[in-house]
């Protein structure tokens, strides 16, 4: 691996403005998925760190965070993206050693992400108004927003930092105050982030910050909290059931952006240099480890064949490896778990019937890490499991079809409802189709184009609730209703 001057850091509990060990002096190490080499310690928190960092959460909803203004709420936040890309040389290194991820990967589109996320809601306060309605000459009624109050906000190991400063940014942007618990396996830029908040000038208790795991550790304690109000959470949809249920004793309010198992839908009439250009990315990028990648490709039949062959040789030119070397395009796979149950899914594939074109195997010379090759999967049926279950990985299943009815109740005949891509220079087919796809949202000739002020989020076992603009102020922010009789 090359060398870079920015060195991995142990990761503290940041509880109440302050850098904090385990109450019982636990850590677990943290390793890099490049390497299998120790980066470092993490304090391993529990129940006793989550109830500290909650009462601290508590008491700073009543303090002068309370007693501040929008202007100066703003000017924080503003602070909060800037000192992001003060460090963006720092949070690159640290995200890409944590994930195995390209650091091109992290430094161009992660961290500048995670600014901006802070940037955008910082502006959108602005723009928040509520309404107002007169009852002819009889009463008028005005809502008010204040906070929800004490925010947990539980992030995934995939996009660490982007994702963390997408439920934080507008988490605080309302007023509310936060308890995170960022996933074990990348835990350095949370830390980093943690810090960034107190630089910036957020006062002590409003983001706290508690390592640890999930089940009977610090995730359960956050979700069974009976004074935390709400939770924000993506990750896998089984940890969403399972948090769900947790929360349901204090009736939290919830919100969810779990798994997917995107279509990626190519009709004969679009461009196919275009089209493979992008489904290069939406099948590979982040190591295939992104929500939104599309998974299921889908290509009208009388195209198949030159879609599968420049696809594939398209493929065969990523290079994977170092994620410290400019070159590289896919990088390692985040654990030696998730890696065995990655490649236990091509195996499946082969068993169901399937025929890889590509991949399917650890590259040559590359012994040490989680490194896979991109895999491409033809033969397999709508019925497969490979085909119908998320595998969070680069692994691509390629089904040809005839008919936009057929196609449709494919790609519709699964639990998921997260994303679609679709493929088409006919206008009134990118609309017909489009419309008729249960996702949360829909890019036609495009993928991962957002726009903040957008709703995003999914349907059916794929979330709960949409983020983005004012939806992310809907669940951030309790509405009262005042009615004055004239």
């Amino acid at each position: 691996m090359q060398q870079t001057k920015v060195k991995p850091i142990d990761c503290l509990h940041f509880i109440n403005g302050q850098f904090v060990p385990s109450l019982d002096g636990k850590t677990f190490d943290n390793i890099n998925p490049a390497t299998e080499e120790k980066l470092g310690t993490v304090a391993e928190g529990g129940a006793a760190e989550i109830e500290l960092a909650v009462q601290a959460a508590r008491k700073a909803l009543n303090g002068p965070w309370k007693k501040m203004t929008a202007n100066e709420r703003i000017a924080i936040l503003r602070k909060v993206g800037d000192l992001i890309l003060e460090r963006k040389e720092e949070l690159s290194v640290l995200e890409s050693l944590d994930t195995g991820k390209p650091t091109w990967l992290s430094g161009s589109i992660d961290i500048p992400r995670a600014a901006y996320n802070f940037h955008f809601f910082s502006d959108y306060i602005r723009t928040i108004t509520n309404e107002a309605t007169q009852m002819d000459d009889v009463a008028i009624n005005y809502a008010i927003r204040r906070p929800v109050g004490v925010i947990g906000l539980i992030n995934p190991w995939n996009l660490p930092l982007l994702l963390m400063t997408w439920k934080l940014a507008p988490a605080l942007a309302a007023g509310n105050t936060v308890v995170m618990k960022p996933a074990e396996l990348t835990p350095m830029t949370a830390t980093v982030m943690a810090e960034i908040c107190r630089d910036a000038g957020v006062p002590d208790g409003v983001v706290n910050l508690v390592h640890g795991f999930g089940p009977n550790s610090a995730g359960a304690a956050l979700t069974e909290h009976p004074d935390v109000n709400a939770i924000s959470f993506t990750g896998e949809t089984t940890t969403g059931k399972i948090i769900m249920a947790a929360a349901a004793k204090s009736l939290k309010r919830l919100s969810y952006e779990l798994g997917g198992k995107n279509p990626n839908v190519i009709f004969a009439d679009s461009n196919l240099d275009e089209v493979i250009e992008t489904t290069l990315k939406s099948s590979f990028i982040n190591q295939g480890e992104v929500c939104l990648c599309g998974s299921r490709i889908y290509v009208e039949r009388s195209a198949y064949e030159a879609f599968l062959d420049k696809f594939v040789a398209k493929t065969k030119e990523l290079v994977v490896g170092d994620p410290f070397d400019a070159k590289t395009k896919v990088g390692a796979l985040i654990s030696e778990e998730h890696y065995e149950r990655v490649t236990g899914y091509i195996k499946l594939a082969v068993e169901e019937g399937g025929t890889i074109l590509h991949g399917g195997k650890r590259p040559a010379g590359l012994e040490k890490g989680y490194y896979l090759e991109p895999t491409i999967i033809t033969g397999l049926t709508r019925d497969c499991r490979v085909v119908k279950e998320e595998i969070f990985g680069p692994v691509v299943t390629v089904i040809p079809f005839d008919t936009e009815e057929e196609v449709l109740e494919q790609i519709n005949d699964t639990h998921y409802g997260l994303s679609a891509s679709v493929w088409t220079n006919d206008l009134r087919r990118a609309h017909r189709v489009a419309g008729q796809i249960e996702a949360g949202i829909v890019w036609v000739n495009t993928w991962f184009l957002r726009d903040l002020r957008t709703p995003f989020g999914g349907m059916k076992q794929s979330g709960i609730g949409r983020e983005g603009g004012v939806h992310s102020f809907e669940f951030y922010s309790e509405l009262t209703n005042i009615c004055i009789k004239l």
